[in-house]
């Protein structure tokens, strides 16, 4: 699933395509896509002559804000991504043209497609059609529990050390569980809970209570250092995941434990460990991350 990184990797290739855009038409064989309103013809007549006003980032969340008063949140769930570019429909299915990296196989799963005032499109390719597209009315989705009841982002300056011990302090939960919680802290996922706690040398099984100071400062530095990197070379695509252009993004080289099973710790030659919390797996060294 997009994290953080992928999220804001596609936000910020948006804000240079689509800002002052007009949605023209929209269209989807996948109307379960559409969450809000429950009806697609009504979302379809809605966004019709809509400008893109602003594009932001919001926990995994994207949240563009249009003409009229409207906020159309996009979330991509496991393995949907945006797309910039140009379909043809031909056999009843979207293919790229003039692009060979959308002409890609991952790039193909086409079920959500807005066409743009400049003849260009933006699509939502996701094979397990997971994704979901909603659209509010301002006012009403920045008073929601939806939106307010998201925690704090985790590379805003106002996150700050004192705010994670204090989240630290409040919950007697696995340090993995809490990592990955949004409404704890918003936007990190399994990939960058394995590698945050890697770095900070904290098993993932640990007490978030009983976290020292000590150790809650790494963690503190190590939550700002990967996403930041991450960010910086715009996300992970050993999966599903590609960039708004339909290119991978550069993180898996810096991939250190998650899905590393098997394979020996870059830092003391230990094999890495898989086990299983809350049915997902974690991934750490039994040397450097001692429980």
């Amino acid at each position: 699933m997009p994290e953080l990184p992928e999220v804001e990797t596609i936000v910020e290739d948006l804000k240079k395509k689509v800002l002052n855009r007009t949605f023209l038409n929209v269209w989807t064989d996948a109307p379960k896509l559409i969450k809000k309103p429950k009806s697609f013809k009504d979302f379809q007549k809605s966004i019709k002559g809509k400008k893109v006003i602003k594009v932001w980032r919001r926990a995994k969340n994207i949240i563009f804000e249009l003409s009229g008063g409207y906020i159309l949140l996009i979330h991509q769930k496991m393995t949907g991504h945006l797309l910039y570019g140009k379909w043809k429909l031909k056999n009843n299915k979207w293919q790229a043209e003039d692009n060979p990296v959308l002409q890609e196989k991952v790039n193909s799963y086409i079920h959500l497609l807005f066409f743009l005032d400049n003849n260009w499109m933006l699509a939502l390719s996701d094979l397990r059609k997971f994704a979901k597209a909603e659209l509010w009315d301002r006012s009403v989705f920045l008073n929601s529990k939806e939106y307010n009841s998201i925690g704090p982002e985790p590379l805003e300056k106002s996150f700050t050390l004192d705010v994670l011990k204090d989240i630290l302090k409040s919950k007697e939960w696995r340090i993995k569980k809490l990592l990955m919680d949004q409404s704890v802290i918003a936007g990190i996922g399994n990939i960058y809970a394995d590698e945050i706690l890697w770095q900070a040398k904290i098993h993932p099984l640990q007490e978030a209570s009983k976290i020292n100071n000590a150790k809650a400062k790494l963690l503190y530095e190590s939550i700002k250092k990967i996403l930041k990197k991450a960010v910086k070379l715009r996300g992970e695509s050993f999966s599903d995941f590609r960039d708004l252009m339909g290119e991978k993004g550069f993180f898996d080289t810096e991939r250190k434990a998650y899905q590393r099973e098997g394979e020996k710790c870059s830092r003391c030659g230990t094999r890495i460990k898989r086990i299983k919390i809350n049915g997902r797996s974690s991934h750490y060294c039994p040397h450097c991350q001692k429980l």
